[in-house]
């Protein structure tokens, strides 16, 4: 093993984290005053006296908020600090707080920082609260993902409905139920088995935003509290964003730490990590039921520490929708029946948007302090899109910093051919994925197919909410859909229609 210069080893030596559940929503925190809080108690948790020193401040951009962004001179102006570095992530994506702690090390191997603190927070509940006091032309509800400004446009796929991530990932889900060989309900079981033990390990969490137990067949089964949202999910299997929760931690170098007198049963070490990405425009994907950055990201990580599944004591395994847990533990070779996180997931532990991680890695450095246990963080943004990986440790792990992460090439070399787009094809198609959309009276509002014409394009196609016949053929379980034989029709200027057979 290299003999590492203490000075250059990076160490996680403070966390913190918040829930805000005011009883007004104008008494709310704002996403500012979650970060500060959440900093100031990590600051408390490192023994105090670390932020007033801070080389190096990182922020998860903001949602919730949009006018306060940025918000990272906020966040020091509030904690009274001066960092020489300062910034805050171009969006609020989901691998965001494990790219800032990779870059934090980075940071402290090359000798540019001893104290670095990342945070974020998000207070979409306050917002969406506030909102919902205000009258909007035309009497619907106002939504803050799907109007946030970088989704505020009309395109192809949003054109069929395709907007938000919880439009999108079912396509994953549905794709790779029938890549797996699962029947409909047997790929429910799985989601409801993976969420159910999610709601075990929030139960216990301290920071987690719902600590309830819930079964597996809750999960999966729609009711009057638990509405479908986009087939095959129901409310309780999607991210849970309406939450006001802020999360942080300080990494500082081995000789600062020791320096200020931490103990290292209170340190938690950083090891190697790997990052790869998918296209930004998820019609742009060779596939739905598998992700070669994913792949690429978790197996790299592995193989740069020397490990498998079976040395890891933790994981958490980015859980904003079934698909993205279900494709990690396949890769990892993680069991079914042991937890895939450590905080709660997206659903009971809380679904901050991009700053989720933050929590994972808080809570992950609660369960490895005082051990020489070792724990993965797999983490995923955008639409499936952002895959970033680290591994964390109880004891030194001989990771040297500064390291790349960046295994874009690996990634880019395992992916198959991507499609042309055909956005005005018509004739015989096969689905390649598909979802169904429901309103909040829990009825269909459309479905919408991903095709593959004879000529291996992709297209899209609508399902009118009307045509109870392929809704049904869609979402009854009784045969798969991925795969079967249609056609693309197109009636006047309207959108291109599915019809079976």
């Amino acid at each position: 093993m290299i003999k590492q210069d203490p000075e250059h080893v990076p160490v996680i030596v403070g966390i913190g984290q918040i829930n805000d559940r005011p009883d007004e929503p104008g008494d709310g925190l704002d996403p500012v005053g979650l970060m500060v809080e959440a900093l100031r108690r990590a600051d408390a948790d490192a023994g105090g006296g670390l932020l007033e020193d801070c080389d190096s401040l990182s922020v998860v951009a903001q949602l919730a908020w949009p006018q306060l962004n940025p918000v990272d001179g906020a966040v020091a102006e509030r904690l009274g600090i001066a960092p020489a570095h300062r910034m805050q992530t171009a969006m609020p994506n989901g691998d965001s707080p494990i790219l800032l702690l990779h870059e934090a090390a980075n940071r402290i191997g090359r000798g540019e920082a001893r104290i670095c603190a990342i945070t974020g927070g998000e207070a979409l509940r306050t917002a969406g609260q506030l909102a919902a006091l205000k009258t909007r032309d035309g009497g619907e509800k106002p939504n803050a993902l799907r109007d946030a400004t970088h989704r505020v446009r009309k395109g192809y796929a949003q054109s069929y409905g395709l907007v938000v991530p919880t439009d999108v990932y079912p396509l994953y889900e549905n794709a790779g139920r029938a890549a797996y060989g699962q029947t409909l309900a047997e790929g429910q079981a799985e989601s409801g088995a993976i969420w159910s033990l999610m709601s075990e390990v929030a139960a216990e969490s301290d920071g987690a935003w719902i600590r309830k137990p819930v079964s597996a067949e809750d999960v999966i089964t729609p009711s009057e509290s638990n509405r479908p949202i986009a087939f095959p999910y129901t409310k309780l299997q999607v991210a849970n964003s309406s939450v006001n929760q802020g999360a942080g931690f300080i990494v500082t170098s081995l000789t600062e730490a020791r320096r200020r007198g931490i103990a290292e049963a209170r340190m938690v070490w950083v090891g190697h990590g790997a990052a790869a990405h998918e296209s930004g425009n998820f019609l742009a994907r060779d596939r739905y039921d598998a992700s070669p950055s994913l792949a690429t990201s978790i197996e790299r990580t592995l193989k740069l520490n020397g490990l498998a599944a079976e040395d890891l004591a933790h994981v958490e395994l980015y859980s904003c929708f079934p698909c993205v847990p279900k494709m990690a533990r396949r890769v990892l070779g993680w069991p079914l029946e042991k937890p895939s996180t450590v905080f709660g997931g997206l659903t009971f532990g809380g679904g901050p948007i991009g700053n989720y991680m933050s929590h994972a890695v808080v809570a992950m450095v609660e369960k490895l302090r005082g051990t020489r246990e070792k724990g993965l963080l797999f983490a995923n943004g955008g639409y499936a899109t952002h895959n970033h990986t680290i591994l964390l440790s109880g004891a030194p792990t001989g990771a040297v910093f500064p390291q790349d992460f960046d295994y874009q090439a690996e990634a880019d070399a395992r992916r198959g051919a991507v499609p042309r787009l055909d956005e005005d094809y018509t004739g015989p198609a096969t689905i390649e994925s598909y979802t169904v959309h429901y309103g909040r009276d829990g009825l269909p509002r459309s479905g919408v197919v991903v095709a593959r014409t004879p000529t291996g394009a992709r297209t899209l196609a609508s399902v009118p909410a009307e045509d109870d016949e392929t809704i049904g053929f869609l979402t009854d379980g009784r045969h798969e859909p991925v795969g079967t034989a249609g056609t693309v029709a197109r009636e006047g200027e309207d959108l291109a229609i599915w019809r079976r057979g």
